[in-house]
């Protein structure tokens, strides 16, 4: 680590506060490197469990290549998931909890028993469609590839919609993204690296890299099949055909306000 623990724990601080009080920060400061914002994301998870949270599973990030061009890197990047973050199917979505929340469609999988390090690929029994929600802690949702990665990869709440047994083709099932009815984003699960499964190895290596377990019964969420559109107050769906549908829907309270959207992702 090229970060002394001092500043891993002042980062960590910034951006645990922000998600926990829907406050926007400035972006980090320059020279972190990947391992530095890893461990920057392990000490901001380790605050969150340390009030109760609990694991969930695991992210992928930066799976379309088009966005891995963008970013400069060749390799995908990975976030928690922790029981506070999931949504039930046809739940609520509390949007005054967020700062600029964004919405994905996108392929679960999810783990069948623990994982060991004698396994050479995951073992996952069963797939569904999901929403992800997007949140950038940082200002004006602009940040660098280790703002991402420290920020947990931007994740903040998930839907999964009903499991199905494995045995789908996920490599190019046609996607569709609707609010309130309309139809504000299309594609393919193609966009996942060309086929979903091969998030799965990719991801194998970088928990093991980076320690993260991965339980019987974790949610493994393999990246956004198109752009992420902004999340208002009503009803957002998603549709993967041959895969299922799943909804949920964006509210305020009573004396809360919709939160900006920002700009770019």
């Amino acid at each position: 680590m090229s970060t002394d623990i001092d500043t891993i724990g002042r980062a960590a601080d910034r951006l645990d506060t922000a998600q926990h009080t829907a406050t926007p920060v400035g972006q980090l400061p320059e020279g972190l490197t990947p391992a530095d914002a890893y461990a920057i994301q392990d000490a901001v998870i380790a605050r969150r469990l340390g009030r109760g949270e609990r694991p969930a599973g695991l992210k992928l990030g930066f799976t379309s290549k088009a966005k891995m061009a963008q970013m400069g890197v060749s390799e995908v990047i990975v976030g928690r998931l922790t029981d506070a973050m999931r949504v039930p199917g046809g739940g609520e979505i509390p949007l005054d909890r967020f700062i600029h929340p964004r919405v994905e469609p996108e392929v679960a999988y999810r783990i069948a028993r623990d994982v060991t390090p004698d396994d050479d690929e995951l073992p996952v029994d069963a797939v569904a469609p999901a929403l992800e929600i997007i949140d950038s802690r940082y200002r004006d949702f602009r940040f660098s590839l280790p703002d991402v990665i420290a920020d947990n990869a931007s994740s903040a709440a998930f839907v999964v919609g009903a499991w199905r047994p494995l045995g789908i083709d996920l490599g190019d099932l046609a996607v569709r993204l609707t609010l309130d009815g309309a139809t504000v984003e299309t594609g393919s699960t193609s966009a996942i690296l060309g086929h979903p499964d091969r998030t799965l190895p990719a991801l194998l290596e970088i928990a093991r890299r980076q320690g993260m377990p991965l339980r019987a019964g974790h949610v493994i969420l393999a990246g956004g099949a198109t752009a992420a559109a902004p999340l208002a107050p009503g009803r957002v769906d998603v549709h993967v055909t041959g895969l299922g549908s799943v909804s949920a829907t964006g509210t305020v309270s009573a004396t809360g306000t919709a939160p900006a959207t920002g700009t770019g992702r």
